[in-house]
């Protein structure tokens, strides 16, 4: 049985110099994934990492890795990531041309998929896709830019999100994660927990702490209080 919630540190916000020690570090002070931000400068105002990095880190942890696309186009890049070690991999609905497609060929790679939401987005992408759904990224900043605050309306569209998956899972059974992206700090993140969402990128807030377990671990008892409050 898989944990009721994961915290997935974003590299965006790790030492460079050092990524392998980093993913090693935060892997060992408890976090369940690595979270990986993909900009292209296209897509969002920024360019950050590739296949290679994603490559060269895989081998430091067991952890899965969380591919989060910000590029248009998509499909050219599903297989390079897939090849490179990604396990899940979400892209943006308005950055692919056919979104049902693109789903189809991350999971026909062996890859989770999901669908990643900007603030402004509707949740209405989501709709005929549920099947090929296996993760539901909502961005709580405006993507390309680590470090920023946390926009407070993404609490409300956590809770329609968490409407949608939880009428999906009664009708089938099945399991969506539900993922936050953007301005998670200890201070917030029982709220956030709160409102629906189950698996939390957080970047500067661990990554720019001088105490990764004790982060993680003050992390995950507000999600845990939060948790045991909606029962």
């Amino acid at each position: 049985m898989s944990a009721p919630f994961r915290i997935a540190p974003s590299i965006l916000s790790a030492d460079f110099s050092r990524l392998g020690e980093e993913v090693r570090a935060v892997v060992d002070a408890g976090a369940e994934w690595i979270h990986f931000d993909v900009m292209d400068n296209h897509y969002v105002p920024n360019l950050t990492i590739g296949p290679l990095v994603c490559e060269a880190i895989r081998p430091h942890i067991q952890a899965p890795i969380d591919v989060h696309l910000m590029v248009e186009p998509v499909d050219s890049l599903v297989p390079m990531f897939a090849k490179a070690g990604a396990n899940i991999i979400t892209f943006h609905p308005e950055a692919s041309r056919h979104v049902d497609r693109t789903l189809a060929m991350i999971r026909d790679h062996g890859c989770q998929a999901g669908l990643v939401f900007n603030p402004a987005t509707p949740l209405d992408y989501m709709a005929h896709v549920m099947d090929k759904l296996d993760v539901v990224l909502l961005m709580s900043v405006n993507p390309g830019f680590g470090g920023q605050s946390f926009i407070p309306e993404t609490l409300n569209k956590l809770k329609a999100a968490r409407a949608r998956i939880d009428a999906w899972k009664e009708q089938t059974g099945k399991t969506i994660l539900l993922e936050i992206d953007g301005g998670v700090k200890v201070d917030n993140i029982g709220a956030i927990a709160a409102a629906g969402a189950d698996t939390f990128v957080a970047g500067s807030a661990i990554f720019g702490s001088k105490d990764y377990k004790g982060t993680i671990a003050a992390m995950k008892r507000a999600v845990e209080a939060a948790q045991a409050k909606r029962g």
